[in-house]
């Protein structure tokens, strides 16, 4: 999108509070499994992780500390805490985020540094095809959406920002470190 376009910090933070995000609800959980089962599978106990862009209901981070993992949260309007950005982590999560990206080269570089060696990021983003008729895809009409993923992004970050592989799992992209 272009620049003149995007959301300022207020339409979104407005936006971003009328999100049900429930850490309770099933649903909500379920919605984020794709994530936290892979995280359950690929890490342990003993492995350090964040939360990117965890909002107002950080349900993968509940989670996880509800099965004794040890992940911090970040969330540049709810949860607003710059020192967590100069950690490493063996996983990220991205949660419904990446599409949010004002400047996805600068967030990617980010992520990417914020990762140890063999480290996994996981971005759960609606990605787009052209078997998707795009004027009625329902994921472009969220305002604060200014950024659309196909697999074919997810190779092209791969390659620039010196991932090992990417793995695409239905709505989840893996991006290893």
């Amino acid at each position: 999108m272009s620049k003149q376009f995007l959301p300022n910090d207020s339409i979104e933070i407005d936006r971003y509070s009328t999100h049900n995000n429930d850490v309770k609800d099933p649903r909500y959980r379920r919605f984020v499994s794709p994530i936290t089962l892979a995280i359950l599978r690929d890490f342990n106990k003993n492995h350090h992780g964040l939360d990117f862009g965890s909002g107002t209901g950080p349900v993968i981070t509940v989670v996880l500390r509800e099965q004794g993992y040890n992940i911090k949260t970040y969330d540049p309007y709810f949860d607003y805490k710059p020192e967590v950005l100069g950690d490493a982590y063996d996983y990220i999560a991205c949660c419904e985020v990446a599409e949010h990206f004002h400047e996805p080269n600068v967030e990617f570089g980010k992520l990417k540094s914020l990762l140890k060696p063999n480290g996994k990021l996981y971005i759960m983003t609606d990605l787009y095809d052209e078997e998707i008729y795009f004027e009625d895809w329902y994921y472009k009409n969220d305002p604060t959406h200014v950024f659309f993923y196909q697999k074919s992004t997810f190779d092209w970050i791969k390659e620039t920002f010196g991932f090992k592989s990417v793995e695409i799992e239905g709505r989840l992209a893996i991006l290893i470190n």
